[in-house]
């Protein structure tokens, strides 16, 4: 038997969800076995799975040691895959208890996928060398958002559930603004300007088409833009996302004639894409419990790609 209270950390979360993050070595459909066998008890009463905890309520598991006990590999390198080590090399480029922003390099996936390294792995990394997260915690820090892979920039990370939730309610309702530069082929015939398209996701393909009107199945995608300079046929552009469809910045520019350098999927070259994701504006119009203060805080890459130098210097 163990028994743990629920701190602020662990607030409004499932039952089933608290104890799949506080025992990640426990699949769930156990968990969930474990629930309906009534070895778990809230409050001490027997609870639903998707009942809701609160700041100092209690969770009382009547298991065995060995499956209270995670094993140790999974305690004492939880960013470890097989028998690689996640590196711990993160640009942290703002940060408080509650999120931190890292600037994820080209190349890298945000979220575990079939490569052993991710930002997610590198956070989950850095704030366990830091004392600030164990496996045996009941939240587990997430992103909030996602870049495509060969895509640099900023991604905000959550340290608590509360600034999670927070923080994905605020991009629903796009409170966030988030602000890419690119490097484009061709000469816009505005300045600046809005494109307002209907992308519609091939998710076997991995791609999307962009559309001028609704089609069965598209999303509306809308992208802000303004020409910061142009130079032998290439135009430095920085986007703002109204929406945040996948690939919305390449596919959308694409469709209306200027692919980025370096993007083979949409456009003519093979490489990286010249995208960064540069600048995050938090403009709150609703409350933000906790993380109010952050309501008129703009982070910003401290130092651009190259490509991006380079463009701007000329």
């Amino acid at each position: 038997m163990k028994t743990f209270t629920i701190t602020e950390n662990d607030a409004d979360m499932r039952v089933d969800r608290f104890i799949s993050r506080l025992l990640p070595h426990l699949p769930p459909s156990l968990i969930q076995k474990f629930i309906r066998q009534k070895k778990v008890r809230h409050n001490g009463k027997h609870p639903a799975p998707e009942d809701r905890l609160a700041v100092g309520d209690t969770i009382t598991m009547y298991l065995r040691p060995e499956l209270l006990n995670p094993p140790v590999a999974a305690v004492t390198s939880p960013f470890n895959k097989g028998d690689k080590k996640i590196p711990l090399v993160i640009d942290v480029v703002y940060e408080d208890k509650h999120i931190l922003v890292a600037n994820k390099p080209a190349g890298l996936l945000s979220q575990d996928g079939i490569a052993p390294d991710s930002l997610a792995a590198r956070v989950l990394a850095y704030l366990y060398e830091n004392g600030e997260w164990r496996p045996q915690n009941g939240f587990r820090p997430e992103l909030c958002h996602r870049i495509d892979r060969n895509t640099c920039g900023l991604i905000i990370a959550a340290k608590t559930h509360e600034a999670l939730t927070i923080i994905c309610e605020k991009i629903r309702l796009r409170e966030i603004e988030k602000y890419y530069l690119c490097l484009a082929h061709g000469e816009f015939s505005h300045q600046s300007g809005t494109f307002t398209d209907y992308i519609y996701k091939h998710t076997s393909e991995s791609r999307v088409t962009v559309t001028p009107s609704p089609v069965r199945g598209a999303k509306t995608a809308i992208t802000h833009y303004r020409v910061i300079g142009v130079k032998d046929g290439q135009s430095l552009v920085e986007c703002r996302l109204e929406t945040g469809r996948t690939h919305q910045i390449r596919a959308q520019l694409a469709a209306h004639g200027h692919p980025l350098v370096g993007d083979g999927k949409y456009g003519r070259d093979k490489g990286a894409q010249h995208l960064c994701a540069y600048k995050i504006c938090f403009k709150f119009k609703t409350t933000a419990g906790k993380l109010g203060y952050l309501n008129g805080k703009t982070v910003e890459l401290r130092v651009l790609p190259d490509w991006a130098e380079k463009a701007n210097r000329d």
